[in-house]
């Protein structure tokens, strides 16, 4: 009988794979933050062209992230399937974060935008062979329906915490996004690219894979990718994931923009830290409105009131006071907490519907596949901001931007995630597992797996 059997996870465990996403959680805030406007405002680098370069990167992804998702799932050895990823592949991943915000010694806008997109390109793909694994260690680490929502709120804690820091101390390196401070920037490249290898050799040496699932059959690419696709429950994560995310990366790609040239607000960091404080906070509630419901109606609640929220945002005017943009953020606080608890603890659910149907198990095709849409998504939200920014007038630098940019900025920050968020809500109303159908998937599977001496 598999060792993953719903029992409950030592502390320690969830701690050492919980920090491993202080990583993840600098790095792609960082990006999503700051990448854009430190192509436009620093490097010098069109909107447009910056929203292209990173576009067509990020489609890369469609043949790197299934290639290492199978890969993952067929690797054997003495550490398991996933760990052996997180070991060897920590200085590859910190050297290209590094250089991504290197500015280098050239003045031709199409060579800039080919050297941010190769160099964008490369490390999604080191990252990939990361993330991917590290993933695909939540179903195998826990097969309760709760334990995975705690063991996803643990991991949650760190990424949480990992983006607060990641949206204030950058600021305080590097001050305003101007030329003369590129420099600047690369320092604080190379210090998150440090402070994000190291946790998950954290995560390496303190989890230990299930020994059975080690010898599960190794399916083929398309073996895995048709399972992937076949599986309703997956399907339907996957879109409310997709959906959620995609939201949350252009409001943070266009967070600065709105902050600075819309409300004109110079306490940025105080902002940003009461989102993300709120938000740390308010991580034990979403466990407990989980485990008192189920994930897809405690989803459906946060995210349903965040998008309220970000329309109460936008309908602010310049120059509305502190105290009243700090209410609006810790109430986006709590919608940015659910977001990163609950789409994660739904996704594992789908595994076990998949060794249901399949007698196999597909985890790292599943995150594969998941990341690669959000990946492509986020790409195609970078662009949408990027190109819109463009095409209504935005001026890189400027004290005052024209109507129609500043029309575009609140536009991107309110309706637009709006409406992706009321997507994502009819995408979990959909969902079809609940805690007692996955109880009972959990009790046969274990059946199974005692009686054909399988795993």
């Amino acid at each position: 009988m598999s060792s993953i059997a719903a029992t409950r996870l030592p502390r320690r465990t969830k701690l050492a794979y919980g920090m491993g996403d202080i990583g993840f959680s600098l790095t792609s805030t960082l990006i999503a933050v700051y990448y854009l406007i430190f192509l436009t405002d620093v490097v010098g680098l069109r909107a447009g062209l910056a929203g292209t370069a990173i576009m067509v990167a990020k489609q890369w992804d469609w043949i790197n992230d299934p290639i290492v998702g199978h890969i993952s799932d067929r690797t054997r050895s003495r550490w398991g399937r996933r760990r052996p990823y997180l070991l060897f592949g920590l200085v590859p991943f910190a050297i290209v974060f590094t250089l991504m915000w290197w500015r280098p010694p050239i003045s031709s806008q199409g060579w800039l935008a080919v050297y941010y997109g190769a160099v964008f390109m490369f490390y999604d793909t080191v990252a990939s062979f990361l993330y991917m694994p590290y993933f695909a260690l939540t179903p195998e680490l826990t097969s309760d329906y709760d334990e995975r929502t705690a063991l996803t709120t643990y991991r949650m804690a760190f990424s949480i915490g990992g983006s607060l820091v990641a949206f204030i101390v950058p600021a305080m390196i590097i001050g305003e996004f101007h030329p003369d401070n590129a420099p600047r920037v690369l320092l604080a490249g190379a210090l998150f690219a440090l402070l994000s290898a190291l946790p998950l050799l954290g995560t390496f040496l303190g989890t230990r894979e299930d020994p059975d699932l080690r010898e599960a059959s190794a399916p083929s690419l398309r073996e895995s990718v048709r399972a992937a696709l076949r599986n309703k429950a997956f399907l339907f994560a996957a879109g409310l994931f997709l959906l959620t995310w995609s939201a949350f990366d252009i409001i943070q790609a266009v967070l600065l923009y709105f902050l600075n040239y819309w409300l004109q607000i110079e306490s940025v960091d105080a902002v940003f830290a009461v989102v993300f404080v709120t938000a740390l906070v308010v991580l034990p509630l979403w466990e407990a409105v989980s485990r008192r419901t189920n994930k897809r109606k405690a989803y459906i609640q946060g995210i349903a009131f965040w998008a309220v929220v970000q329309i109460a945002m936008v309908l602010l005017a310049p120059n509305s006071p502190l105290w009243l943009v700090l209410i609006l953020g810790a109430m986006a606080g709590i919608g940015v907490s659910a977001a990163h608890v609950l789409p994660w603890a739904i996704i594992p659910d789908a595994v076990e519907a998949d060794e249901m149907e399949t007698g196999a198990r597909h985890e790292g095709m599943f995150y594969s596949l998941v990341m690669l849409m959000h990946k492509a998504a986020a790409g195609i939200a970078l662009l949408l901001v990027g190109w819109t920014l463009d095409l209504s007038g935005y001026v890189p630098n400027a004290a005052q931007q024209p109507t129609s940019a500043t029309t575009a900025i609140r536009a991107l920050a309110g309706p637009v995630p709006a409406l992706l968020f009321c997507g994502g809500i009819a995408f979990a109303a959909l969902f079809p597992i609940t805690r007692e159908e996955h109880h009972d998937m959990v009790a046969t599977l274990e059946q199974r797996r005692a009686s054909s001496g399988k795993f």
